[in-house]
């Protein structure tokens, strides 16, 4: 057994040894066979676990998000009897159904969601009917292994101890933020990764890197706030931290670091 940490969301599971982990945008996928994620897959190793991470910000109830998901997928899929039933793991509160897929469908298909404070995680299972008894277990025990550290290991930091996440270039601060007063005293970052998991990293990482957090504007929020803001202190060093989406024409988004 191996085990699998999301750098951003935080989230771990253990995982077969001869399972592999598959980044799909905002979802990660994990199977023995790559190829069973390719539409049209045949093959005997049809089995997967999807996982997707939403950071909700306006605190919207979980069943609220948890229709909005499944009536795509029943949709998508030609799906019924679509209803939920109460599921708990790790010690968080959820729901979850097995949908029911057309009669002609080989497939059978699960579907979970779990709160963890602002984090939502979306589980989806997919696997032949007729190897059930073999993958259910093992899939099971992926699921069930699933822990939220405190914390991800192997993280890089600036050099007033300012966690970064992975995948993030320098940038200059100034063509992010207009009149930026003392730019020395400014940091820029970009990245593919977006807002949400961001937020997720940042609320969870700094107070690992001993930063006292202040105040947390999260984003989207009802007051208008244009961007994710984290104020943060370290003995008598008082930081800020920005998230700001890209604009229409960028798939970046940019992190923001007032010293």
């Amino acid at each position: 057994m191996k085990n699998f940490q999301h750098k951003l969301w935080g989230y771990k599971i253990t995982l077969p040894d001869t399972w592999q982990h598959i980044a799909f945008n905002s979802k990660d996928g994990f199977a023995e066979d790559p190829d069973a994620f390719q539409e049209g897959y045949e093959g005997e190793k049809l089995g997967h676990l999807l996982i997707q991470g939403e950071w909700n910000a306006l605190q919207k109830p979980v069943e609220k998000i948890w229709k909005g998901h499944i009536s795509k997928t029943a949709m998508m899929l030609g799906a019924k009897k679509i209803g939920a039933a109460p599921w708990s793991i790790a010690g968080r509160s959820g729901l979850e159904v097995e949908i029911v897929l057309p009669k002609q469908s080989k497939k059978r298909l699960w579907a979970g969601i779990l709160e963890h404070g602002m984090l939502v995680l979306s589980f989806m299972v997919l696997h032949w009917k007729s190897n059930r008894e073999s993958f259910e277990p093992v899939v099971t025990k992926v699921i069930s292994s699933l822990q939220f550290p405190p914390g991800v290991d192997g993280l890089s930091s600036t050099a007033e101890g300012v966690p970064l996440p992975p995948q993030v270039s320098p940038a200059d601060p100034t063509a992010m933020v207009d009149d930026i007063q003392e730019p020395e005293y400014w940091q820029g970052f970009t990245t593919r990764h977006s807002v949400g998991p961001l937020q997720a990293f940042y609320t969870r990482e700094l107070p690992n890197y001993e930063w006292e957090m202040l105040q947390y504007i999260p984003f989207p929020n009802t007051g208008g706030h244009p961007f994710a803001q984290i104020k943060a202190r370290q003995r008598d060093k008082t930081i800020l931290v920005g998230v700001l989406p890209g604009d229409d024409s960028s798939s970046s988004t940019m992190i923001i670091i007032r010293l």
